[in-house]
């Protein structure tokens, strides 16, 4: 399914979006599925992605609490994360994430 990754100015749409899922997969293949991410809030998260799938369905993907970000030297390198939290508003959002991921092709809108 075709996506879009949200421009700055867009990011108002995942206002409200919740932790619906995790995604164990790697920082490599979310880069080869989605491109790079769009920053991160520079605390809690280290990488962030913010997608329009072609049907509506918003998702974020993202690390919480575990990268450097949050715990200096003793988090974990971008590479290292394994686990990443999937927003939305509905479960949704992890079924597109996860079959976007499944493809590993960029499939933008």
């Amino acid at each position: 399914m075709q996506f879009k990754n949200l421009k700055r100015g867009e990011y108002s749409k995942t206002n409200g979006s919740h932790l619906v899922g995790r995604v164990n997969v790697t920082y490599q293949d979310l880069i080869q599925s989605f491109g790079l991410p769009h920053g991160s809030d520079g605390y809690k998260s280290d990488a962030e992605w913010a997608l329009e799938f072609e049907d509506g369905t918003i998702a974020t993907i993202y690390n919480w609490k575990d990268g450097k970000n949050y715990l200096g030297a003793d988090g974990a390198s971008l590479n290292e994360i394994e686990e990443w939290h999937i927003g939305g508003f509905n479960h949704n959002a992890v079924d597109r994430v996860t079959d976007a991921v499944k493809t590993g092709s960029l499939t933008t809108a």
